[in-house]
């Protein structure tokens, strides 16, 4: 599509401008003192929409930070697409880390150096450019919703009773995501899951008090030793959680689909390397990308418990504590794994001690299948653009707020990030590589393409 190519290369130049124009504004949701500066990045994209073809743009207000809606219908019997992006950014600190100015986006090593650059305005600007391509070449297939929030950083609290409302004006076919990655600026993806989380907080109580280990030891149950052996029994010989009813929902991935995730380069000598241990564990029968995407886990995050100060005390306490956390795949549900948790652990408790979990927070995994025309189109997409078909991709991390879309409006999303591992996002000296923030220009026209002809 050559006239892509030729808009985006007319045009590079103040894409930049405006880019750096929207990173400017330090919109750090986390922050109390940036509360102005959310307002003002909020209606600096109400104005970068309507100025990019928007027929209508605004600013909506929520309990939190404000979410901008955006929209263009060429015509309601064609399909929906809805953009959905952040505009928050997490805080800088340390300051002292960065080589450049945070907020004051400079190029250079063919990179966007900024807070922002890639997580997540530089990646929501590239649907915004890509959607003035489509208008202005008047190539625009589908109709087009934009929703951009402010809370992304902080979990997005405003967003899912604000989605709730506003059903009707939010109607669509599908949600296109730049919110994660590709493997490498040469090996495209699509992330097709994302895990879910139960995290509980546990309490093993002995004695009342704390006790002499010399005068108690031997003859009353330590809480610490208790604990850890209930923790360690969570997991059999193979590496299986033997919480009873745990795997009842995981969905089991399609022999196609664990074939193209093989497809992943992936060395272990040199993960191993980089985290400096001598050997893997996990469930017997999967690899280790496929541990960390397609199957689920259990963690102990933090454990503590009787004298951990300088020096000695000899004490037999009476209490043990343990974080303990799951990633969950698709289908299952984290209320329901959070109560076999519950259930079980205080169950097996021993007699000769009293066990208490605390849910914390928790929230649903998510899975875009590859046989779904909107997954296929972004597939094409990608094969036009660099030339090889992307690998999908099974994310061990969570983003809540993806399955929430789903609970709340029933449409699915397509991740289509063009991020890489390099960008340090969260992190001093983020950046955003300048080829993948064309290409991504490039790319999403053509996922509207062949998405208007499958539908």
């Amino acid at each position: 599509m050559s006239y892509i190519k030729d808009y985006i290369k007319e045009n590079r130049e103040r894409f930049f401008e405006e880019l750096f124009g929207l990173i400017r504004i330090p919109s750090i949701s986390s922050e109390a003192s940036h509360k102005s500066d959310m307002i003002k990045c909020a209606e600096h994209w109400k104005y970068l929409l309507k100025q990019a073809g928007a027929d209508k743009a605004e600013v909506m207000h929520t309990k939190g930070n404000p979410i901008v809606y955006g929209e263009k219908i060429i015509d309601p019997s064609k399909p929906t697409v809805i953009v959905y992006g952040h505009y928050d950014v997490m805080p800088v600190d340390p300051i002292e880390l960065w080589k450049t100015e945070p907020f004051e986006p400079v190029i250079k090593e063919g990179k966007i150096w900024a807070r922002g650059a890639d997580d997540d305005k530089g990646q929501s600007f590239m649907h915004a450019k890509a959607f003035e391509l489509m208008v202005k070449t008047k190539t625009l297939p589908c109709n087009v919703k934009f929703m951009l929030e402010g809370e992304e950083e902080i979990g997005s609290p405003s967003l899912t009773e604000w989605c709730a409302e506003q059903k009707d004006l939010l109607k669509g076919d599908v949600i296109l995501v730049s919110d994660t990655g590709m493997i490498a600026s040469d090996i495209p993806s699509i992330t097709t899951g994302l895990r879910g989380l139960a995290y509980w907080e546990v309490e093993v109580t002995g004695p009342d008090h704390d006790l002499h280990s010399g005068i108690f030891g031997g003859a009353v149950a330590n809480p610490i030793n208790v604990l850890c052996k209930m923790i360690a029994d969570l997991h059999d010989e193979n590496g299986k959680i033997t919480i009873p009813g745990f795997y009842d929902d995981v969905l089991v991935v399609s022999d196609e689909e664990r074939q193209l995730l093989a497809g992943k380069p992936f060395n272990e000598e040199d993960y191993k390397k980089a985290i400096d241990v001598k050997a893997l564990k996990g469930e017997k029968g999967f690899t280790t990308c496929e541990r960390t995407g397609i199957r689920p886990c259990l963690d102990v995050c933090g454990i503590w418990g009787g004298y951990t100060g300088e020096g000695s005390k000899t004490v037999l306490p009476s209490k043990a504590f343990a974080k303990i956390s799951t990633r969950l795949v698709p289908n299952q549900d984290h209320k329901k794994i959070a109560q076999l948790f519950k259930e079980y652990f205080e169950k097996v408790a021993p007699e000769y001690v009293k066990v208490e979990v605390r849910p914390l927070h928790g929230g649903q995994g998510y899975v875009c299948p590859i046989d779904l025309p909107a997954y296929k189109a972004a597939e094409k997409a990608y094969v036009e653009v660099f030339g090889k078909r992307p690998i999908p991709v099974r994310s061990g991390g969570s983003i809540p707020i993806i399955s929430r879309f789903e609970e709340v409006l029933g449409i699915k999303s397509i991740l289509m990030g063009f991020g890489l591992e390099s960008d340090a996002i969260h992190s001093p000296n983020e950046n955003y590589p300048v080829e993948n923030f064309l290409k991504g220009i490039e790319t999403i026209p053509l996922f509207y393409k062949y998405f208007a002809e499958m539908k």
